[in-house]
């Protein structure tokens, strides 16, 4: 059986946590950040997970964690 590949975009972009969630980064914190509150800022900051059905394509595009 041949090795498979990795998606190296969805590797840069989620983290699989000890108990096998998929983590994610919020959007929104790129730019234009002076028009954005503080406190939205600070929340986007945040990490968070990925729904159960997404997190089951996204784990298939990394099959090596």
């Amino acid at each position: 059986m041949p090795k498979l590949k990795t998606k190296k975009s969805v590797k840069k972009r989620f983290k699989l946590t000890g108990r096998g969630k998929v983590k994610r980064s919020r959007s929104c914190k790129g730019h234009l950040l002076t028009g954005k509150s503080r406190k939205r800022k600070r929340a986007l900051r945040r990490s968070g997970i990925v729904s159960k059905g997404e997190a089951r394509m996204i784990k298939r595009l990394m099959p090596y964690g």
